[in-house]
């Protein structure tokens, strides 16, 4: 029986998330549909985007950029909306099944809580909303009785292998990391890492920031925060592993020994289309492992000592409260300024514990506290950069 098409808005769509997903709905058969699609400042993707796909609706959040630029181009049929508000009222849209939640840092919580106020499945590739809201954002799901089907490529893994037991059965959650460009320095080798070194990474293609972040693991502390909450597991069982293939996304480890893994090429289609289309699974366009050739899976613990971003994200799973939200503040402004030349790469994630350590914890906040504490973290930053 012929399945009716799932009707998508696409927050984000012009990174590497987001034109990751338009080649899945291509390669859908129909399945998908693009309904709304949503860019910050990059218009002239947009533009190309929304004649390839004819959405109802296009956003541009950044609203005085959008008022500068020229939309003369935009297809017949689609609607332009302008300013954070045009992704409220896309999400609210009774025609869309799925929001995919692909805007890069902080800037994605609002339009994540609003597609659950609005009762929508969200496919979440922004961690950030969990990182920092991870209780209230869960509680808000459940609430509202819709799904968060994570994106991310260690998360999705994990949400598939979780499918082989019961969660009582579960010892422990394995998360992967590559190990990202500078796995082999030594401490004073990394003093000397430059942006242009921190942004080649050795299999992943990303934006900067995540890049960054991968290189100085933050992006792995990220990711224990997020399972935290969404896979509700505290954080001591939540296991970090260094996998330089990334052929191997993540694990699942349960009380019998059995581990259930799940794997494919470094591909973000797969998981993105598995979130798409869930429950079900069906052909696609992502890579899949040729299994004629040799192939080599290497394991490497991932030592604290030489990873100190990790343990702020255990610490931060951990506690709770107002530190995962401070956490990702202090970092996209540390990653900033270390992409702006104004901070040392290994001062990152010091000036993260910094800022983390002499903020004024609190365990239960609401979405404004966490709002504004967010802007605290990245006014603390500042102290950091040097002239």
């Amino acid at each position: 029986m012929a399945q009716p098409t799932r009707q998508v808005a696409i927050l984000g769509s012009t990174g590497s998330i987001g034109t990751s997903a338009l080649s899945v709905v291509s390669g859908s058969g129909g399945r998908l549909r693009v309904r709304a699609l949503s860019a910050h400042s990059k218009f002239k993707d947009l533009v190309i985007q929304a004649k390839e796909y004819l959405p109802r609706w296009v956003v541009a959040t950044d609203a005085p950029a959008a008022s500068r630029f020229d939309w003369k181009d935009l297809p017949k049929g689609t609607e332009l909306l302008v300013g954070p508000q045009g992704l409220e009222q896309v999400v609210a849209d009774p025609e869309v099944d799925v929001v995919l939640a692909a805007i890069v840092g902080r800037a994605g919580l609002e339009s994540t809580w609003a597609a659950l106020e609005n009762k929508k499945t969200v496919a979440l590739a922004n961690k950030e909303s969990l990182v920092m809201g991870g209780s209230l954002v869960m509680q808000l799901a459940r609430d509202r009785g819709v799904q968060i089907l994570p994106v991310d490529s260690e998360h999705s893994a994990i949400f598939q292998a979780l499918r082989a037991g019961n969660p009582t059965e579960v010892h422990r959650l394995v998360l992967t990391a590559s190990g990202g460009p500078f796995r082999h320095l030594n401490k004073e080798q990394l003093k000397q890492v430059t942006v242009a070194e921190a942004l080649e990474h050795p299999v992943w293609d990303m934006g900067p920031k995540i890049t960054v972040d991968s290189a100085t693991m933050m992006n792995k502390a990220l990711e224990i925060i997020e399972a935290r909450w969404l896979f509700d597991v505290p954080a001591p069982q939540i296991q970090v592993t260094i996998h330089p293939q990334s052929i191997v996304h993540s694990l699942v480890e349960f009380v019998d020994g059995s581990v259930i893994a799940q794997m494919s090429p470094p591909d973000m289609r797969l998981p993105i289309q598995y979130a798409l289309c869930y429950p079900e699974r069906v052909a696609g366009v992502a890579q899949r492992i040729d299994w004629s050739q040799a192939l080599n899976l290497e394991f490497f613990p991932a030592e604290l000592d030489r990873y100190p971003a990790l343990e702020l994200g255990y610490e931060c799973a951990q506690a709770g409260g107002t530190s995962g939200a401070v956490l990702n503040a202090a970092n996209e402004a540390a990653v900033g300024a270390f992409l702006a030349g104004e901070l040392h790469f290994t001062e990152i994630v010091l000036a993260c514990r910094s800022v983390l350590t002499s903020h004024n914890f609190e365990s239960h906040p609401t979405l404004d506290q966490l709002i504004a504490i967010d802007r605290w973290a990245r006014e603390e930053i500042s102290h950091w950069v040097f002239a």
